[in-house]
């Protein structure tokens, strides 16, 4: 009887293991290494020749303080940059997006390129940046997923060459912060459904305040709406690894986090901020969501933006320091 019960747990595993192997999650990987990166008028042409639409908004009048360069959030593309990117250009620090592997108009539009593919990205764009600009200060913007790329880029053997980075609602909610359950439920679905898609209809979550913006971005045809399980599998994988190497992040830092964001919770944002060294300066916002710096009141992150990078010693005209 022993025997048979083992034999019936026996095949259950392997039934298990053959589930969870028959589907595996999609990574819409790089082609090889066949030319050089380089900036072309309205594209960024990746080593493997991938065009990753480009957008910049730089000062018309104005010396050119600095330059940023913007990685855009999940689901999202280049064109979240616009108000923000005018802003900053009206203040002498230029702008530089492009498009993200699977999202906006870059190639394999919805499948997740994996980690690797998009912070060799981020390094090989910041270095033709460099070229671009000589001895200007350079800073990487990252917004929710772009954070996160930034925050993994930076800690890797072969960071990109930056003055600063700026983490606006960054990504951090890896597996160590969520239940059980969604844990268990997100290993099973992307390794039996990977192609399965999900929206966020439902949920009920108020990504900013602005109501005219998100309804802009419900119509516009490039904005994301239903995302695959496997590209969320990739995602929380790239919010793991941001989260483990928080604590190497050496290089000056601005965190910006909207007291109202309700799409990374405040839980691993905050064990986020106490493993960042303790140099790096932190930004609540009494009205901020999680799309900061597009909300009804994001002047007053961009203005902190702009005062951080001229004095990064100087208190911040609007963002707290302390939760409270």
């Amino acid at each position: 009887m022993s025997r048979i019960r083992c034999l019936s747990i026996s095949g259950m595993i392997t039934l298990a293991l053959l589930l969870l192997s028959a589907c595996l999650p999609l990574e819409n990987r790089p082609g090889k290494r066949i030319l050089e990166p380089k900036l072309e008028q309205g594209d960024f042409i990746a080593v493997d020749g991938a065009k990753l639409p480009l957008r910049s908004w730089l000062p018309d009048k104005n010396p050119l303080k600095a330059v940023i360069v913007g990685l855009h959030g999940f689901n999202d593309y280049s064109n979240c940059f616009t108000t923000p990117g005018q802003y900053l250009s009206s203040h002498g620090i230029g702008c530089y997006a492009y498009d993200q592997r699977g999202f906006g108009g870059a190639p394999g539009r919805g499948l997740w390129a994996g980690m690797e593919a998009y912070t060799r990205d981020l390094v090989d764009f910041v270095r033709e940046i460099r070229k671009r600009h000589p001895g200007v200060p350079l800073y990487v913007l990252g917004e929710s997923m772009g954070g996160a790329v930034t925050m993994v880029a930076a800690t890797g053997s072969n960071p990109p060459d930056i003055d600063g980075a700026i983490l606006v609602a960054p990504a951090v909610w890896g597996r160590a912060t969520m239940p059980w359950y969604q844990r268990w439920l997100l290993a099973v679905t992307s390794h039996t459904l990977p192609w399965l898609k999900l929206s966020g209809k439902g949920l009920n979550l108020k990504p900013s305040d602005n109501i005219e913006m998100r309804r802009a971005l419900s119509r516009d045809p490039l904005v994301i709406k239903a995302t695959r399980i496997d590209t969320m599998y990739g995602l929380t994988d790239l919010m793991d690894e941001a989260l483990a190497r928080a604590e190497k992040l050496r290089l000056p830092v601005l965190v910006q986090y909207g007291k109202h964001d309700q799409i990374i919770p405040k839980e691993p944002t905050f064990l986020m901020l106490e493993k960042m060294p303790k140099s790096s300066r932190k930004a609540f916002y009494e009205h901020g969501y999680h799309m900061l710096l597009r909300d009804l009141q994001g002047e007053k992150p961009l203005a902190d933006i702009v005062a951080w990078i001229s004095d990064r010693n100087h208190p911040l005209p609007y963002g707290t320091n302390n939760w409270n």
